[in-house]
């Protein structure tokens, strides 16, 4: 299952405040020395244009890691190194790792998610000529050799909303959110507009989770969905974590909804009630990431959308066939959503960005 980004946006922006979630950013068990596991193809340990990618947590089945690591391979096979993988198996393995990986002095070192902004600035500093790719977050204070590299949601939620205008039958769409704050509204906001877009007479409604647990509570994400439903609501963005979408999709499949996911494929979590998924290919933002700081470019914020390839659908990807996807069955509404996507590469489209400064 993927990772629960939205809650690592948050506290990187001091938008969520507590211990509650700090607690639960890692569920591990574990060894420090048996954290440390090298990825296909890679040995690591030298300088060169060698990579070494550092893991918040195990990869396992997590298609957000996996893509990272495959895109940490890519990345050190164009440099003619080697990529390897060190998986933090808890809270403690993270900042160990990151160690690990200085000492190894690999052309860049990337990490994946909040929980490195810590170590990653003090490792900066006191290393000022090792290279970071922060990936999916950034540091608060800039460092000049420090890469971040962050998604443009927004740009996918709005194409997906696009397809749930096209596929509503009551005209009515709408989204299960976390939380009311600008971050995660660029899964929600941008759902309504996409589907504006394309159905110019759907209308929008959308519920937050809230409550002491906002990421990890799927009982509430599914109350909320079934709130849309008594409000003839049949096409939901679930923007709530791995968990809560989980309730959402429940929730969904009983009321006879369809839904959408977030950052990876989670059409097997549902078969038969998730359309579409807005896509974050970490791959990409590492491949690319490392590629400009090997050819000299290192540091500052680069954004990752559509044009970059960074953010896409499911339905969009090859292999849409066998995705268990609902949108496989539509190929004239991929056909749409393709055009508008296209539209929205060349600027002729803007998407309003929720998170964006006033």
């Amino acid at each position: 299952m993927y990772r629960n980004t939205f809650r690592h946006r948050l506290a990187v922006a001091g938008l969520l405040v507590g211990t509650a979630l700090a607690a639960t950013a890692c569920n591990a068990s574990a060894d420090k020395d048996k954290g440390n596991t090298p990825a296909a193809g890679g040995t690591g340990g030298g300088a060169g244009k060698n990579v070494v990618l550092v893991t918040p947590e195990p990869i396992g089945v997590n298609d957000f890691l996996k893509l990272a690591a495959t895109g940490a391979q890519n990345a050190a096979k164009k440099a003619g190194g080697t990529a390897t993988v060190l998986e933090s198996k808890d809270t403690s393995a993270i900042q160990q790792n990151v160690e690990a990986a200085v000492r190894q002095k690999p052309a860049v070192v990337v990490a994946v998610g909040f929980e490195f902004a810590d170590v990653l600035a003090q490792q900066a500093e006191a290393n000022p000529k090792q290279q970071f790719l922060f990936v999916d977050s950034c540091t608060t204070k800039p460092y000049p050799n420090i890469t971040c590299a962050t998604f443009r949601e927004h740009e996918g939620t709005f194409l997906a909303g696009a397809e749930a205008g096209l596929l509503t039958k009551s005209g009515k769409v709408g989204a299960v959110v976390a939380l009311d704050s600008p971050q995660i509204r660029r899964f929600s906001d941008p759902f309504g507009a996409g589907a504006k877009q394309t159905n110019p007479a759907s209308s929008f409604t959308q519920l937050f989770v809230g409550g002491q647990k906002p990421f990890n509570d799927p009982a509430r994400a599914g109350e909320q969905t079934a709130s849309l439903k008594a409000k003839d609501v049949d096409q939901v963005m679930g923007a709530a974590s791995a968990a809560g979408n989980l309730g959402v999709f429940n929730a969904a499949k009983s009321a006879g909804l369809q839904a959408f996911g977030v950052d990876v494929n989670q059409c097997s979590a549902a078969p038969g009630t998730v359309v579409d998924n807005v896509i974050k290919r970490t791959d990409v933002a590492v491949d690319k990431g490392v590629e400009q700081i090997v050819g000299g470019k290192p540091g500052g914020v680069t954004s990752y959308g559509l044009k970059e390839g960074g953010i896409t659908l499911t339905g969009l990807e090859s292999g849409v066939e066998t995705s268990q996807c609902l949108i496989a069955q539509r190929p004239e509404v991929i056909k749409t959503v393709q055009d508008l996507r296209d539209r929205i590469v060349a600027g002729t489209v803007t998407v309003a960005d929720p998170a964006a400064a006033k």
